[in-house]
């Protein structure tokens, strides 16, 4: 990357698209629905190569970096600095563009003996879709399709919401169905495949406990935010696991995670941190993840409701010795065209094309900025609509 090189146009846009299917509730929300917005800005050198990612950046911030120099925004070792990090994806996105490769080989990532670049990954779609159903048995069989649904499309792990009984059911009712759901899904996808549990800060201690030793059998792989973030309960429940024996991973880390969570990392509290992605960021996690490998933790960072991260999170794992899964939020978005990437057997298989190997459809993007938008340029600048 030549060191003059300036940034002359900034576009952004929302993209929206939609998920296969209405994804339901959690433990605290209620239904997320089916729809998808993409927040994407463009970023145009004055040498005419663009690189595009999911950014939420105003328009009068954009404006104020027309001019700079990519050294000034961009270290090829540390990422985007930290000022500049409202672009972060998309100046990943053109570094890559620039020099011809994938963000994961500027990473260091390589391809393996198969001949492709290839991370694992997990259905993170099995949401609360069972609610409107009395019988518990149908609630499970609802859930178990849509894990055959993700089997179909090539996924071998899966994430499961519970806390059912924290706001949508009664406590017993709805801590007798999680326990059921979580055995039906195992039965359907096999010993081989892994499961996860997402719970949202919906059960306590003792539930949490009482969940994970009714499901022994079905090898749960780690529990996310059983209750909100409390060293000394993550210390109980540690101590648990060890004396029943059971191998299930603390993970947590996403939303307004405690200050602390990185110290209960470090002490051994919680196996698993899953920060998002999105923020704090791309080049936040080339910080963190070398940091969590150093202390034995694992990397799962957590994206859901972007669609954007499905796939910039391949990326990351280039430099994640401990990196566990791409969260995989399936949705499609007409504009944004990722039909490069695929999943198989549990991975994604990563494309050998530029930056973070997506395209976009310039007409549709277009009228997007248009419409929802805004251009920022050295020439000419249009604002957004009010």
């Amino acid at each position: 990357m030549k060191g003059m090189t300036r940034i002359v146009r900034i576009e952004w846009a929302q993209l929206v698209g939609q998920r296969p299917r209405a994804a339901g509730c959690n433990a605290r929300l209620g239904e997320h629905g089916q729809r998808v917005s993409v927040p994407l800005a463009r970023v145009t050198t004055d040498e005419g190569v663009s690189g595009f990612g999911w950014s939420p950046i105003a328009y009068d911030r954009a404006a104020g970096l027309i001019g700079c120099s990519l050294d000034e925004m961009f270290d090829p070792q540390g990422g985007v600095r930290e000022r500049f990090r409202a672009l972060d994806h998309p100046l990943w996105d053109l570094a890559g563009q620039l020099v011809g490769k994938p963000v994961y080989a500027l990473l260091g990532g390589q391809a393996g003996e198969g001949g492709g670049y290839r991370v694992p990954c997990y259905d993170t779609s099995l949401y609360m879709d069972d609610l409107h159903l009395e019988d518990d048995g149908a609630a499970a069989a609802c859930i178990v399709s849509e894990a055959q649904e993700g089997m179909a499309r090539g996924h071998r792990s899966f994430k499961i919401k519970v806390g059912r009984g924290a706001m949508h059911m009664p406590l017993e009712a709805g801590t007798r169905r999680d326990i059921l759901v979580i055995h039906a899904v195992r039965e359907a996808v096999g010993a081989g495949a892994r499961i996860m549990l997402d719970a949202n800060n919906g059960y306590n201690l003792n539930l949490t406990k009482h969940v994970l030793a009714e499901t022994a059998d079905a090898r749960v792989y780690w529990i996310e935010e059983p209750f909100h973030e409390d060293g000394r309960l993550y210390a109980d429940l540690k101590g648990w696991l060890a004396v029943r024996g059971l191998e299930v991973l603390i993970a947590d880390g996403e939303g307004d995670a405690s200050p602390h969570l990185l110290e209960w990392a470090r002490d051994g509290l919680i196996d698993v941190v899953q920060y998002d992605i999105r923020s704090p960021g791309f080049s936040r996690w080339l910080e963190l993840g070398p940091q969590l490998d150093g202390w034995g933790v694992r990397s799962a960072p957590h994206h859901y409701g972007g669609m954007y991260g499905n796939y910039s999170a391949c990326h990351v794992a280039a430099r994640i010795r401990g990196f566990e899964f791409v969260e995989w939020d399936e949705a499609a978005v007409p504009g944004l065209d990722p039909s490069a990437y695929r999943i198989s057997e549990g991975y994604v298989h990563v494309p050998n094309l530029p930056g973070f190997g997506l395209r976009l459809d310039d007409k549709v993007y277009a009228r997007a900025v248009e419409e929802n938008g805004y251009t920022t340029s050295d020439e000419r600048s249009i604002p957004p609509r009010r």
